[in-house]
């Protein structure tokens, strides 16, 4: 009887053991833009870091909701790439808005934006990161900008795709209602 269960013992210590190995996810690869701690708060007022997206392939772009030029093309570009893909193609990526101006960009304007925009809440996350994390993220994903006098925002307008680790594997700054088509090509690679 002390021998089974002894074997039960192990038996039960294995499972557990290989549970708590399989539930672990491997770790982020060196070149991975989420090793960047980078807590967001998304427009439901919802705080999680951005490495919380790994898992699939993401569109990335940094915008401001009251920008009243490039942020809206911005916006285009990401919904033009989502149409040129067939609905299970879609599924599979997720489009990611990163605020330069979280002073201003509160989930509530983040919430109206996506409304007014007519983005699909189940594939876009529009989020903002503290102000102090602003220049951080915009280094990793190569993102320049500075702010104006008048409270707008010069900046790159880019997306950025990202593998399911959260490595940069294309880029674009074709924005607007026709999408890049090698961008395109690029997000087709990763589903």
């Amino acid at each position: 009887m002390k021998r089974m269960n002894a074997v039960v013992a192990a038996l039960l210590l294995f499972g557990a053991t290989t549970l708590a190995l399989a539930a672990k996810p491997a770790p982020l690869p060196s070149d991975s833009v989420y090793r960047l701690a980078l807590p967001l708060t998304d427009a439901q007022g919802k705080k999680n870091d951005w490495s919380q997206l790994r898992g699939k392939p993401r569109v990335v772009a940094m915008f401001y909701t009251s920008c009243p030029y490039m942020c809206p093309l911005i916006v285009e570009g990401g919904k033009a790439v989502e149409h040129a893909l067939s609905p299970a193609e879609r599924a599979k990526v997720g489009v990611v808005l990163i605020s330069l101006d979280p002073k201003h960009d509160t989930p509530e304007k983040l919430r109206a934006m996506a409304a007014e925009r007519h983005v699909d809440p189940t594939q876009w996350t529009l989020a903002a990161p503290a102000p102090d994390d602003v220049r951080k993220v915009a280094g990793v994903l190569g993102v320049r900008y500075r702010e104006l006098a008048d409270g707008n925002f010069n900046h790159t307008s880019a997306l950025v795709l990202l593998d399911a680790d959260g490595r940069i594997v294309a880029r674009t700054e074709q924005v607007g209602a026709k999408p890049d088509p090698a961008f395109v090509e690029a997000v087709r690679k990763q589903l």
